[in-house]
């Protein structure tokens, strides 16, 4: 008879993101400063269910709704240990004891202000666990190792990991250091866990006092090597920038190699969710803000700004464009120098060539928006919507009032405020009527030099 086959381990994330951050110098949380439009917390809970963590727990300050909306927002389901007391990273971890319960879970132990961890190490840091070790560390080489833990060794022996304020000089020369990071057999997790206690010189339960008491009782400790700049943290807005830096290489890169064109790479500041397709061509200086998705063929020229955004294929725009608040353009659309648009969707083909503003707008197919337009859309307490049907042209430095329709192949004269709709093919025309003066200007400038000259030509 086959014996069942073993159900999978299935595996637990604890997230330890209950730091006030005080060296941020911040009235926010520190775990929810952003780095690529991600808070640091967003980027921990994304990379830990992307490696595949079905339960997470998060270890948070008490009474922070604003921690707990993001923890709603990036891990639903997720659950919420309040740390009222900050005894240590063991003390932590326990807050969360409830989901340690599960023998056959295996436990990744990560920090929410630790956002450059990808899910990829977080599947070799749980790897180990599946051939018999009880606890795996992150660990770095560092050629300057001080302030952190030291990660003791025998030949290939774990032996503890020691905090730099409690080690002696020769284990302050040690060079592995600890990231922080851990993984936790289910079956062990607990009692080693619950066995720390806080006899150091800070008088707090270090989690990575979990190795020496696995060592002691013969279970198997193993250590996961990480590049020392993945496994940074964050504590103040220096680091914050160094890790904006290091994610911002890695986006870049992606892109790239995915067939985008960045003209001056260092100057583009890309969104963790930015798309760029094949053959899109982005000129220096521009920013993709949250939200962006650019197909294949678009050209974004320098200095454009975009924020929740779809250009579909062949799309230009640019230079010094911003786009917002849910902006589409369809295939073969264009935009100029100095536009804006705000929830505005652009037709196949549709131009908008310079110097305009068209929010809260649909624009038909192979519309022409002269320079200069505006769409009226708030009225002080409402937006309303305008429509410019296909193929119509829209004069330069028009005024279109909203809610306002412009008729398919219509016609909107040259310095017009549109107020009423304008039918199918028909033209508006709303201006004052040119008046000329022959002689006044003559006359005004002679009256106006001589009273220059009374004032003794001032």
């Amino acid at each position: 008879m086959t014996p069942p086959a073993t159900p999978p381990r299935s595996l637990t994330a604890i997230v330890l993101a209950a730091g006030k951050g005080t060296r941020m110098r911040s009235d926010l949380p520190k775990v929810l400063h952003r780095i690529a439009g991600r808070t640091m917390l967003g980027h921990v809970l994304a990379a830990v269910q992307a490696a595949g963590a079905g339960r997470i727990a998060v270890v948070a300050e008490p009474g922070r709704e604003d921690v707990a909306a993001e923890i709603a927002r990036e891990a639903p389901g997720a659950q919420v240990f309040p740390q009222a007391e900050r005894l240590g990273t063991a003390h932590a971890v326990l807050a969360a004891r409830a989901v340690l319960e599960a023998p056959d879970d295996d436990v990744v132990i990560a920090f929410g202000d630790t956002p450059l961890i990808s899910a990829e190490t977080f599947l070799r840091l749980r790897a180990p666990l599946a051939d018999g070790a009880a606890v795996a560390v992150l660990a770095f080489e560092s050629p300057n190792p001080t302030g952190y833990g030291r990660v003791l060794t025998e030949g290939s022996r774990v032996l503890a990991i020691r905090e730099e304020k409690d080690a002696s000089q020769e284990e302050r020369a040690v060079t592995l250091c600890n990231a922080g990071l851990m993984a936790l057999s289910g079956q062990h997790a607990l009692t080693l866990l619950g066995r720390i206690g806080n006899e150091n010189a800070a008088g707090e339960y270090y989690l990575p006092d979990a190795v020496a008491l696995a060592v002691a009782e013969g279970l198997s400790v193993t250590v996961v090597p990480v590049d020392e700049a993945e496994a940074q943290g964050v504590n103040d807005r220096v680091q914050l920038a160094i890790a904006e830096a290091a994610i911002q290489a890695r986006l870049r890169r992606s892109a790239m190699l995915g067939g985008a064109t960045l003209v001056a790479p260092e100057t583009v500041f890309l969104s963790h969710d930015t798309i760029l397709g094949r053959d899109v061509v982005v000129e220096p200086h521009v920013v993709f803000g949250p939200g962006v998705r650019v197909a294949d063929g678009c050209t974004v020229r320098a200095f454009a700004h975009l924020t929740d955004t779809v250009l579909e294929a062949r799309v230009r725009i640019g230079p010094f464009v911003r786009l917002r608040g849910h902006a589409v353009l369809e295939t073969g659309a264009e935009l100029g120098n100095f536009v804006e648009l705000k929830n505005a969707h652009m037709g196949p083909g549709a131009k908008a060539a310079h110097l305009t503003y068209l929010g809260d707008a649909e624009i038909g197919a192979k519309a022409n928006i002269g320079a200069g337009t505006i769409t009226c859309n708030y009225d002080g307490v409402l937006k309303h919507r305008t429509n410019i049907g296909a193929g119509a042209f829209i004069g330069s430095n028009s005024a279109l009032v909203a809610p306002v329709t412009v008729g398919e192949g219509a016609y909107v004269a040259s310095g017009s405020v549109i107020t009423d709709d304008v039918p199918a093919d028909a033209m508006a025309v709303a201006r004052g009527r040119q008046a000329v003066k022959p002689g006044w200007a003559k006359l005004k400038r002679a009256a106006l030099l001589a009273e220059k000259a009374l004032r003794g030509g001032r």
